[in-house]
């Protein structure tokens, strides 16, 4: 039996949509006032959601049922498959002690706060969006900079603000991931027109983050040191995502822009070192030294997952381990189950890619490095339980807000949203960006405002005669600018400086900074739906594609032996400088 969606079943589409926003009011109510956990607000949210599309939208129990459950499984493989994975990496490096060696070594390239602040809150925090995410970010970056001596606010809201830049590929790119299989855009076009909009911001933030540190006066006096990390930065986030996707951009722009402003202090200093007024003392000590041995140990397990993650997303590869590691089959009771409102059957599809998936990746890198850090693979598997115990009620977060979202799409509820927001007509595109905005504060995840309002955003778009991707993409770019002031975000922020229970003075911190950056991207989206259209990226909608020819998995095969030979030799080379005997790390005089 086929069930067909219904768009305004009230046949007044303003009872319609009142009743349509029911489950998302809700999720503002009951994260905002209530202040309920992400993953109970979910879980009502999404039994709100399925009883609307069984008694008002005529959905059968049967297919709301099988939906919900279709997206709770998708949040399970493979987003939280990659977040798991992203995380256990990132808490090895911790539990085997290269983690601190990474934190002197930022620490210890200048004492200069304004530098200090780029290399850390800004860079150093896009790699960790990009390789751990989930809060990770903002809590280490805040640490490291209330440690060196940072007032805790600043050292707070700054690592808030400086996260906007990163968050759209964050976690190995997965809110772009989640974006596509929602909105049925594939991830490439997505990642480059996100990758056309957040590098225009990604320039001026560097600035923008020293002026409101010191003020603009001694900004400026910084100002070649400032562009060398916004541009390079910018210019990384923009060739990632263009050309690799998305699952690399944070990695990249995070090392590239590190890198380029390490060398360029070598040859160039500020005048004047500047600090904090009457500033705390620094809780370690910023001086101490190590050997690159050590330096390049402690930074193996992120060489290795960029180049896993690199190979990886290579197509021959992916041919050759979907060959062998793939099942992939039609949701039972659901595929072409639901009859969209243009007619065609929905395909409900589910691919299970357990050893082309990046969090596959991910969990071979954290293998290689496990024995390279000096851990073993005892204590590996029991930081992975820790990891699943740290990350339990996330998981189920994520697979409510899939189930949530899957509900809403299929039962017709986007399309009642969506069919009142298009009423703004030619102005959409300057409010598509206030969605996701508005998404990321209620979730505190730009995955999870993707996985809610992509679909919408993608149906208003093509109502209006607007190419979906720029609406879809900027609900991702403005989603990143609400990361800074969601309640989960500052909580954690508060938590890393020093200050619980002082929530409302970073929430005034940050909150200005976000409404400019939102109007800002707000006027991007606009002139790239109608003034820059050359902006836009070609693209065909996944499935739409015709069969393709059966791959040649030689050369698959070919660039794998590649990978396995490279590891190999960074492995050796890397056990080498840990059997030699390194000098205990030593202050400098």
């Amino acid at each position: 039996m086929i069930w067909k969606q219904v768009i305004d079943p009230f046949n007044s589409i303003a009872l319609s949509v009142l009743v349509a926003a029911i489950p998302i009011m809700f999720i503002f109510w009951a994260l905002i006032i209530k202040k309920m956990k992400g993953y109970q607000a979910s879980l009502i949210a999404t039994g709100l959601a399925m009883l609307i599309a069984i008694l008002v939208y005529g959905m059968p129990v049967k297919l709301a049922l099988l939906s919900a459950t279709h997206g709770a499984a998708y949040g399970l493989f493979p987003i939280c498959w990659l977040v798991i994975m992203a995380v256990f990496l990132f808490n090895i490096t911790v539990k085997s002690g290269q983690f601190e060696i990474l934190k002197y070594f930022m620490a210890s390239i200048t004492s200069d706060r304004r530098l200090q602040a780029l290399l850390i809150a800004f860079s150093f925090g896009s790699f960790l969006e990009g390789t751990a995410g989930f809060g990770a970010p903002v809590a280490i970056t805040a640490a490291m900079l209330v440690g060196l001596g940072f007032n805790p606010l600043y050292a707070s809201g700054i690592c808030l603000i400086a996260n906007t830049a990163p968050v759209a590929f964050g976690s190995i790119g997965i809110p772009i991931t989640v974006a596509s299989q929602v909105s049925g855009i594939p991830e490439l076009p997505i990642s480059q027109m996100v990758g056309r909009t957040l590098p225009i911001l990604s320039i001026i933030l560097p600035f923008y983050l020293v002026t409101i540190i010191a003020g603009f006066k001694k900004a400026k006096e910084i100002w070649p040191a400032v562009l060398i990390s916004g541009v390079s930065f910018a210019f990384l986030q923009w060739f990632s995502s263009n050309y690799l996707g998305p699952a690399l951009p944070d990695v990249i722009a995070g090392l590239g822009s590190i890198v380029c402003l390490m060398a360029f202090l070598r040859f160039w200093k500020p005048k004047t070192t500047w600090r904090f007024a009457n500033e705390p003392a620094a809780t370690f000590n910023a001086d101490i030294s190590y050997t690159n041995g050590q330096i390049i140990r402690a930074w193996s397990p992120f060489i290795i997952l960029t180049i896993m993650v690199i190979f990886w997303g290579v197509q021959p590869i992916k041919d050759v381990l979907n060959s062998i590691g793939m099942i992939q089959f039609e949701f039972p009771g659901l595929h072409n189950a639901i009859q969209g409102g243009d007619g065609i059957l929905l395909a409900k599809l589910f691919k299970f890619n357990y050893l082309s998936a990046a969090g596959t990746a991910i969990l071979v890198a954290t293998l290689i490095t496990i024995p390279l850090v000096g851990l073993t693979y005892r204590t590996g598997a029991s930081v992975f339980g820790d990891t699943l115990n740290q990350l339990k009620f996330p998981i189920l977060t994520i697979a409510a807000v899939l189930g949530f979202a899957y509900i809403l799409n299929d039962s017709g509820i986007t399309l009642t949203l969506a069919a009142v927001l298009a009423n703004t007509g030619f102005m959409f595109p300057f409010f598509a960006p206030v969605l996701g905005w508005l998404g990321v504060f209620i979730t505190g995840s730009d995955t999870s405002a993707n996985a809610l309002f992509s679909k919408l955003q993608y149906a208003t778009a093509q109502s209006i005669g607007v190419d979906p991707v720029v609406t879809v993409a900027a609900n991702i770019s403005g989603g990143v600018v609400g990361k800074m002031i969601s309640p989960q975000s500052i909580a954690v922020a508060a938590a890393a400086g020093n200050l619980v229970g002082k929530e409302s003075e970073l929430f005034r911190f940050t909150v200005k900074h976000s409404f400019y950056m939102l109007i800002f991207i707000c006027f991007i989206t606009l002139t790239q739906a109608y003034v820059v259209k050359w902006i836009i990226p070609v693209y065909e909608m996944l499935g739409s594609k015709k069969a393709a020819a059966i791959p040649d998995l030689s050369k698959g095969y070919t660039y794998l032996i590649i990978l396995a030979i490279l590891l190999a030799g960074i492995a050796t080379a890397i056990l080498r400088t840990v059997k030699k005997k390194a000098p205990t790390p030593s202050l400098v005089n």
